[in-house]
């Protein structure tokens, strides 16, 4: 006998796809690679921090975020200065990396738009305000927020009516 899944397990089931389906979207239009942008992206928007404020946005290990900061230092896309004590340094996105991060936005919104684009007025609504109240809880903290907007257009997505975790201060 079949039984119908009850509405939230399909719900979800739905959410899943799409989510995959975005993610690959996402993924295969950021020719620099998920990590690299990612630094790119959050140190155009908050320059200054540290390999280990960078390596809890990224949740990647200290060895991994060193490398990925050495190769875009070595690329010229990333900028070490000096930082408040001896052993840490205030990173920075240089203009080729601020560049490189605006591309990568630009490319991924071309890439997801597609998603939505078979959705008429209604249809966009209701997804625009069911996606606001899932992204307002996936953090709870600023830490939380900055790893799930890692790339984030904040351009875009903080403009009118405000970013879903403004309640977290990303």
């Amino acid at each position: 006998m079949h039984v119908l899944p009850d509405d939230d397990d399909r719900l979800a089931q739905l959410l899943g796809v799409a989510a995959l389906a975005a993610h690959d979207a996402l993924i295969g239009a950021l020719a620099a690679g998920e990590t690299r942008t990612a630094i790119l992206v959050h140190l155009s928007a908050h320059p200054g921090g540290s390999a280990e404020a960078l390596r809890q946005v990224l949740g990647l290990s200290q060895p991994a975020t060193v490398r990925a900061v050495d190769g875009l230092v070595r690329d010229g896309l990333l900028e070490r200065g000096r930082g408040p004590d001896r052993r840490s340094h205030d990173l920075r996105a240089t203009a080729a990396g601020r560049r490189t991060a605006r591309r990568a936005l630009e490319a991924r919104a071309e890439a997801l738009r597609p998603l939505v684009a078979e959705l008429d007025a209604t249809a966009r609504a209701a997804l625009g305000a069911g996606l606001e109240a899932v992204v307002a809880g996936l953090a709870d903290d600023r830490p939380g927020a900055l790893h799930a907007c890692r790339l984030c257009d904040r351009d875009t997505c903080c403009a009118d009516p405000g970013c879903p975790l403004a309640h977290t201060a990303p």
